[in-house]
């Protein structure tokens, strides 16, 4: 069976990451997997197995999703679209996949509607016609108008066969951030939560005993960065690792090592092996995206979480109020986070009751490549 999967990050790398978890499971399970990504290059992911195509690479203009931005930074005209949609069209031909899954649309990435719709009829014209799936995670952001969720379930009507969505539907339905008629409720596969294999304490120890702050790998959270320095100075019997994001990470630790001075701090970029810190690390402070929710929830790490609210970005703030319930969990709304507070709550969070660990509903890539399967045979 040959998969296409078709991804464009534009703020942060979480979508690009699950794009790939959901690639390795397919791989695994012995296909062919082809990976279209159209947002910025992001070399501290792994695409290994995996074909990986960039398209010529956009990125939003901070929380704007309508202003795109080219990697030289200027604003994308018709060309650069139009670049992107030739390029993605002709891999489409050329690979013919049997399974082609879009990650967001079109649910999101509205602005991208072109290059989507293009993708799309060059599937449905391809004989034998690949089956079409929508992936999205737990929770979305909600749309502001009903035209636009209205616009959305005419487009899954008219192209898709489901939609895989990375979510227990006993946990976080659908419906707490989207509106799902009946039609659409009758294309929805719940996967599960969509994760890799839990991860392992680092062979060497690195970040043991130490509060690891991040926040995705992205160029935000800087107020974050800045919270846990300020922090780590009234927790001086705690070491701090912090690792930041995006493709300017080198000049935002220039920015943020004027202001660690004696602190207990250590800063670098995002690390390939974040995930096998988590495990022996004291308590980890974050953002609250779906990646790093499910990492800290393997791993079982104490956690304090600052969602990310900018643009009235709702998303992270109701996947945090859901967790907040949880032991070792605290959560910090962006507008009350200060050095006081933030150590505050690791200091909570780490004299709390241990969490306990599950290995429970965190196998979403593999069931998503089982409903995929059983849809291509249903077809054949």
């Amino acid at each position: 069976m040959k998969v296409m999967i078709v991804v464009t990050h534009l703020l942060g790398t979480g979508h690009l990451s699950r794009a790939l978890t959901l690639g390795r499971a397919f791989v695994a399970d012995g296909h062919d997997t082809f990976v279209v990504s159209g947002g910025m290059p992001a070399p501290q992911l792994d695409t290994t197995e995996m074909t990986l195509l960039g398209l010529p690479p956009l990125r939003s203009d901070g929380t704007d999703f309508t202003r795109l931005l080219t990697q030289a930074g200027t604003v994308a005209d018709e060309g650069y679209f139009a670049a992107r949609k030739t390029a993605l069209v002709e891999a489409i031909r050329s690979f013919a996949p049997d399974v082609l899954i879009t990650e967001l649309y079109p649910f999101g990435r509205r602005s991208l509607a072109g290059e989507f719709s293009a993708a799309l009829e060059a599937a449905r014209d391809m004989r034998p016609r690949p089956v079409i799936l929508g992936s999205i995670r737990d929770i979305l952001a909600p749309p502001s108008k009903p035209s636009k969720s209205e616009r959305a379930e005419q487009i899954i009507a008219d192209y898709y066969d489901g939609i895989l969505v990375h979510s227990d539907q006993s946990v976080v339905p659908l419906n707490v951030s989207w509106p799902v008629s009946e039609q659409l409720e009758g294309r929805l596969f719940y996967t599960g939560f969509v994760a890799p294999l839990a991860p392992t304490p680092h062979k060497d120890a690195t970040g043991k005993g130490e509060v690891l702050v991040s926040a995705g790998g992205g160029s935000v959270g800087q107020p974050i960065f800045h919270a846990a320095i300020e922090a780590a100075r009234k927790m001086s019997n705690r070491h701090w690792r912090l690792l930041i994001g995006g493709q300017d990470a080198n000049s935002r630790i220039t920015e943020l090592r004027k202001q660690v001075a004696d602190a207990p701090v250590t800063l670098e970029p995002v690390r390939p092996d974040f995930r096998q810190m988590l495990p022996h690390a004291a308590a980890s402070v974050s953002m609250c995206g779906y990646n790093t929710a499910l990492d800290i929830l393997q791993a079982g790490t104490a956690a304090v979480f600052i969602p990310f609210d900018d643009g009235n970005e709702v998303e992270q703030s109701l996947r945090a109020r859901t967790l907040a319930e949880m032991p070792a969990i605290d959560v910090i709304p962006s507008k009350d986070l200060n050095g006081d507070l933030l150590a505050q709550a690791v200091g909570r969070v780490i004299s709390s009751e241990p969490r306990p660990v599950s290995d429970q509903g965190f196998d979403g890539a593999a069931q998503s490549v089982r409903i995929a399967k059983g849809l291509l045979e249903r077809r054949r």
